[in-house]
């Protein structure tokens, strides 16, 4: 099994998406070993010392005026994991949760939070050991970091809450570290803050959405493609010259996906046949404009993923001169804006697809395609209640495009009077990908069909690939009316689980990605 390496630095998101995803086994460098180990020492000196430190011998947060004596700091840590355990709501899915860990695991061995060697191996041991902890859809405000999630995990640290074994069963952390031979930790002064404070949760999210869409943008370019052939468009419009004097990059790489899989098409270019138009309507002609932006936004949101995964989010921090000082690095805003950001775009990607199937649907303004691509118009409905099912999903994906990082709600008698949000932005966009993918589907399938519908037409040898490839994975093509959910759920798998892409890119060769 692959193996990830944690160092000081240097982790990239193929480590969390390995680790998340790919249930990749984590182990320590000597060198993070050794920065844990000397961090420690810092944080041993200061405890001993009489003066106040906090998160070191104070209490937190809106109570950290008080100085807590040697007597009570193993409590005091053990307390602040179990008091901010207080998730509600349904369980957030397993790689989050393990993107969740092993991010905060990255954070701990950087040598700037003063937790014991120990801990982070522990962290490791749950990790390889496949234990999951039970963690809550609610309890984050994104500031300090992903407390409540976070809490949950530390919790199962420390043996105590619930987590999921590797055969999927939830039961007492402590019987599952106990049946894999792990050591409850027994935390000491700083050991529990530093388990709590992180963007770990919105950051982890963000890398896997980032993934996704860097699929499903390029998928985006293959049915805007199918869409624009099945309406007999024009394919002048995507020429790299006028996408030149327009230099976006994601605007060119679209174009780019969309021209290639169009090659040898026998469809395009009739659009001033039997019914002229000097111009194909915007959500075709504009399909590169509209991906392109996406794709510049993801681009953004990718360089702002880097510079957080680069990043030691603790509070307070250990620094290299010995001190060890309070700080504001924990706030989620850089984060929670480029998931919002996301959001926005993928309503938008969303938003223009459903409009293309609609034109394949309408008799007024598909060119000679049957109503509802019926196979019997009036007898049979075709693909009506399809749109529908698509503009449902869309208009939802536009609730869901409302920024969350544009709200903040003051808590911990007002010390905490300003928060981000990021994990709330994060859980939106999980199911505005979700959406996307269902979206892009029914896209796909009104599509081909459209394209199967053009009689004495020959389509791309790229659009013919894409056809056969969907028809043996169970996407139907035309004919009476029948149960079509099945139809609709099988073209959604075969576009989330990358079939689209694959049956493409042997005929085109390399698509350009969201990157």
């Amino acid at each position: 099994m692959h193996t990830v390496v944690v160092g000081t630095s240097g982790t990239t998101a193929s480590d969390v998406l390995a680790v998340a995803r790919g249930g990749a086994r984590v182990t320590l460098s000597d060198e993070a070993v050794a920065a844990l180990a000397a961090a420690r020492e810092i944080v041993d000196a200061l405890a001993a010392k009489p003066e106040p430190v906090y998160g070191v011998s104070t209490g937190f947060g809106a109570l950290a005026t008080r100085h807590i004596g040697h007597e009570l700091r193993a409590q005091l840590q053990r307390n602040i994991v179990r008091s901010h355990a207080a998730g509600m709501g349904p369980r957030v899915e397993r790689e989050v949760v393990r993107a969740l860990m092993f991010l905060r695991l990255k954070t701990l061995c950087s040598g700037h939070t003063g937790v014991r060697p120990e801990v982070a191996r522990t962290m490791a041991d749950l990790l390889n050991a496949g234990i999951t902890p039970v963690v809550h859809e609610y309890g984050s405000l994104g500031c300090s970091g992903d407390l409540a999630p976070l809490s949950h995990c530390a919790l199962a640290l420390m043996g105590e809450g619930e987590a999921e074994g590797p055969d999927g069963t939830v039961r007492p952390a402590a019987d599952l570290l106990a049946a894999h031979g792990i050591q409850p930790v027994e935390l000491r002064e700083k050991e529990g803050l530093a388990l709590l404070n992180g963007t770990d949760g919105m950051l982890g999210m963000l890398l896997m959405a980032l993934a996704d869409l860097d699929a499903l943008y390029t998928s985006a370019d293959i049915t805007a493609a199918l869409s624009l052939e099945a309406l007999l468009g024009t394919d002048k419009v995507l020429a790299p010259e006028l996408h030149a004097i327009r230099p976006h990059p994601g605007q060119a790489a679209s174009a780019a996906n969309m021209l290639a899989v169009l090659a040898g098409s026998g469809l395009t270019g009739h659009h001033q046949d039997d019914a002229p138009r000097v111009q194909d309507a915007y959500s075709v002609r504009c399909a590169p404009q509209v991906a392109g932006a996406g794709r510049d936004t993801l681009a953004h949101a990718r360089l702002v993923a880097e510079r957080e995964l680069a990043a030691a989010v603790d509070n307070p921090v250990v620094l290299p001169d010995g001190r060890v000082e309070s700080n504001g690095n924990f706030h989620g805003a850089p984060v929670g804006y480029v998931l919002d950001f996301l959001a926005v775009a993928v309503a938008d990607l969303a938003s223009i697809a459903e409009r293309r199937t609609d034109r394949l649907l309408d008799k007024n303004r598909s060119h000679g395609l049957p109503p509802f691509l019926a196979d019997d118009p009036g007898v049979d409905s075709g693909l009506m209640i399809a749109q529908y099912t698509q503009a449902a999903l869309v208009s939802e994906l536009k609730r869901l495009a409302v920024p969350a990082s544009a709200d903040s709600i003051p808590s911990s008698a007002m010390q905490e009077d300003h928060v981000s949000m990021g994990w709330s932005a994060a859980r939106k966009l999980r199911t505005a990908v979700d959406h996307l993918t269902r979206v892009l589907a029914i896209e796909l399938y009104a599509a081909t069909r459209a394209v199967e519908l053009r009689a004495g037409l020959t389509p791309a040898p790229a659009t013919r690939a894409v056809i056969a490839a969907a028809r043996a994975a169970g996407v139907r093509g035309p004919g009476p009316d029948r149960f079509l959910a099945p139809d609709l759920e099988a073209a959604d798998a075969f576009v989330r689980g990358g079939g689209l892409i694959a049956a493409v890119e042997p005929v085109t060769g390399p698509l350009r990605s969201g990157r």
